[in-house]
């Protein structure tokens, strides 16, 4: 079989899932269970895969799921325990005081706040937290939602304390064999790295100092009475303000520092300073803006979940009090993933299975604790003391949230198995490569010297896949370095490009767009946020591999390998 037929067969599953979902606008519920279908079909037959690798893979899949539940329950149980206790009524008041204009909200909260829980916890937290907050604050469900999934975006390189590249980039790489060959030339692993996290923190802050102007245009635009990109670019000023002050402090940490911290002082340092100026009045426009009543929207911005906040409660509460919860969240969050007794203590507790069926290297396991579900289901206990909240009105908040899974679990019961059979494809009886890394190839062997430009969309292809930019590394590192090697380019620049395309990814990222949509209820309306976050991405996309061709041949970028033998 051809390259070429190879990857045609390859990309067939995910250009069936962008005819159906933003093509035909159909749910991912009708869309996903037909794209799992024809993906085990390719793997059994173009493949030939083993139908126990095929089931095995499956099994992974379902396994993963679990994990990425337990996060949207976690995430949905604390609005709603927020919502009963009357927290999410003083956090409305309290950014009405900072300042009414939903611009200036959106930026606070999705950019800055979603940044740093990006930063701590990765894996689609910022979404799946962020969406439900600004619903809760008066904005429609499908602007949450689109406003959620492109935060994922800058911040995910270094989400989760830098796991995308310590974990992705470092596992995905051949790193004894290039250990070998840097201490040849008097460099070593870790200065090597340090140069792809250097890389990756430049360009993402040129890059992404732009997105709070992007998200707050496409939500005047398609949110707006007016459908006004001019409204969105009124605040220009601000928001590139609002982009500078995450993406500076950013950059020195990721080049002084090294992955775990950038994005958590980005948004640390970044919501302190913005926050400040915006109670200040500073570059806020003249005039504020604000969304069409709710009673005129359409039907499909709204979701399931409603927040009829003054018919729950009339208990006054200081915005501290308020906000505590969250500052929790990101507090716990931090200390997990960075003090090494209480990491041993929270991962101590897993449930797993290595080889299932047998099959070598599909393993799933889930770790109720050390996941963003379990550190959220904490934060609720401690909210219900902390807001001094009755049993009956934490029940109310359990039971609300337990109805929203349902729903959400049918369509990643056949998302996630699916990504999990195009990633275990490797291991054949034709002895192919997986069907990621077939697609990449012939990219390559057919673009030639101006690669660079498309090595981020390589990356973003493998989180379109897996909704995670550290798979995506793992997946796609080491065949980056080749073509960069093949090339006489830096290995280091394309490899950076690679992790940035797949942080880009993310905002297309079908398992990430559904999770976010649960949290809001909009679920069956996947096709619809996907055409609008497909933008962003490509702008993302497109400007680093710009850059990155750029870097390759008009400033010369080097890295210690090239030349090397």
């Amino acid at each position: 079989m051809s390259p070429g037929l190879l990857a045609l067969l390859a990309f067939t599953p995910i250009l069936l899932a962008g005819i159906l979902l933003i093509g035909l606008r159909w749910p991912a519920r009708r869309s996903m269970p037909i794209v799992f279908i024809v993906t085990a079909l390719i793997g059994l037959t173009a493949w030939d895969m083993s139908f126990n690798r095929i089931v095995a893979s499956t099994l992974q899949g379902l396994g993963i799921t679990i994990g990425l539940l337990w996060i949207i329950f976690g995430a949905i149980l604390l609005l709603n325990t927020l919502k009963h206790s009357g927290g999410i009524t003083a956090i409305r008041a309290g950014f009405a005081n900072i300042s009414p204009d939903r611009r200036i909200q959106a930026i606070i909260i999705t950019w800055l706040f979603g940044c740093f829980i990006e930063g701590a916890s990765g894996f689609g937290t910022p979404a799946a937290i962020a969406a439900p907050l600004l619903v809760a604050i008066g904005f429609p469900a499908m602007a949450a939602v689109m406003l959620g999934m492109m935060v994922q975006s800058t911040p995910v390189s270094f989400g989760a304390v830098g796991t995308p590249i310590i974990v992705g980039v470092t596992t995905g790489l051949d790193k004894a064999t290039i250990s070998e060959r840097l201490e040849a030339v008097g460099a070593n692993w870790d200065a090597y790295l340090q140069l792809i996290t250097s890389d990756v923190a430049i360009i993402h802050a040129i890059v992404g100092v732009f997105m709070p102007l992007f998200m707050v245009m496409m939500m005047t635009r398609f949110f707006g009475k007016n459908r006004s990109w001019r409204e969105g670019l009124e605040v220009l000023p601000f928001a590139l303000f609002a982009g500078l002050a995450f993406v500076v402090p950013y950059a020195i940490t990721g080049v002084v520092l090294g992955p775990e911290f950038p994005s958590l002082l980005g948004g640390l340092i970044g919501l302190a300073i913005v926050t400040t100026a915006a109670r200040k009045g500073f570059l806020l426009p003249k005039t504020n803006w604000d969304f069409a009543p709710s009673k005129e929207w359409p039907s499909e911005w709204l979701g399931t979940i409603e927040m009829k906040l003054d018919e729950l409660t009339k208990k006054p509460m200081s915005s501290f009090r308020a906000w505590l919860p969250y500052v929790l969240v990101g507090v716990v969050l931090v200390i997990s993933r960075t003090v090494a007794p209480v990491k041993d203590a929270f991962t101590s507790v897993s449930v797993g299975v290595t080889n299932i069926l047998g099959e070598a290297g599909i393993s799933a396991s889930f770790q109720p604790l050390y996941l963003p579900g379990g550190i959220l289901v904490m934060v609720v206990i401690a909210t219900f003391f902390i807001h001094r909240m009755q049993v009956k009105e934490l029940t109310a908040a359990v039971r609300e949230s337990s109805g929203v899974l349902l729903s959400a679990s049918f369509v990643l019961l056949f998302t996630v198995p699916m990504v999990r059979i195009l990633i275990n494809s490797g291991v054949n009886m034709s002895d192919l490569p997986s069907m990621p890394i077939a697609m990449a190839a012939w990219v390559a062997d057919t673009v030639g010297g101006i690669y660079p430009l498309l090595a981020p969309a390589v990356g973003a292809m493998g989180a379109f896949l897996a909704g995670s930019n550290t798979v995506s590394n793992m997946m796609f590192s080491q065949f980056q370095f080749g073509v960069a090697e093949g090339l006489g380019l830096s290995t280091a620049l394309i490899v950076a490009a690679q992790a940035i395309g797949a942080a880009a990814g993310n905002m297309v990222a079908i398992h990430n767009v559904v999770a976010a949509s649960a949290t809001v209820g909009l679920l069956g309306k996947e096709g619809q946020t996907l055409r609008k976050t497909i933008w962003p991405a490509l702008y993302y996309i497109l400007f680093t591999g710009l850059i990155a061709l750029a870097a390759s041949y008009l400033l010369g970028v080097t890295d210690p390998l090239m030349g090397a033998s």
